[in-house]
């Protein structure tokens, strides 16, 4: 007895039918040949079965992977599936998402760069610590300067009420005290960046 699986039909040489019948086929993607599933498909005597299908039953695909037809059309293939995956340029750092089957490029890995100055060496990332300290230096002074040109603005408007003897009790302490950060800010080393004792800002 023949069960509703099993094929009723024979192909011959040219893939045409035999006979009138069913048969399991195997599709496939007709761009990157990737196995997408299969169907039962009725047949006349003579005709044979649907573009980019096949009779021979695919291997299961391991983790991973995927199951592609060969280049030539003759077989299944398991190949490396990292799409959805995150890669990374070993030059550049840049991220991208994969999208298409196979293994990476050479220029790729899959291995997050920790920092945003992560060279890649031989088979990882390497931080460079000098770029790195570079930046963080420059991110410094550029903090810095915010902090100056704001105490000297707070500073003029209390000068001028202690010229205009405007200057209340609590002016005149602020004055003193936006003077003395001042003079503190002065003294910030930026070079031991991100480690810096940054003076208290007056209220």
């Amino acid at each position: 007895m023949t069960t509703q699986n099993e094929n009723t039909i024979q192909l011959n040489e040219q893939g045409l039918s035999l006979s009138a019948g069913y048969i399991t086929v195997y599709h496939i993607d007709p761009q990157t040949r990737e196995y997408i599933g299969n169907t039962r498909e009725y047949l006349m005597e003579g005709v044979g079965i649907p573009a980019h299908s096949f009779i021979d039953t695919p291997p299961a695909a391991q983790s991973g992977q995927a199951i592609v037809r060969s280049q030539d059309g003759l077989s299944w293939e398991n190949v490396a599936d990292y799409r959805g995956q995150t890669a990374y340029d070993k030059q550049t750092g840049q991220s991208s998402l994969v999208s298409q089957l196979g293994d990476l490029s050479d220029t790729l890995t899959l291995l997050p760069p920790a920092t945003a100055y992560d060279i890649w060496q031989n088979d990882g990332w390497v931080t460079d610590a000098k770029a790195q300290q570079a930046a963080q230096v420059s991110a410094a002074q550029q903090q810095l300067a915010g902090y100056l040109a704001q105490a000297e603005k707070r500073l003029t408007v209390l000068q001028y009420a202690v010229e205009l003897d405007m200057a209340t009790e609590q002016e005149t302490q602020a004055l003193k005290d936006w003077k003395t950060y001042l003079v503190l800010l002065n003294r910030v080393d930026v070079s031991g960046a991100p480690a810096i004792d940054w003076p208290t800002m007056p209220a």
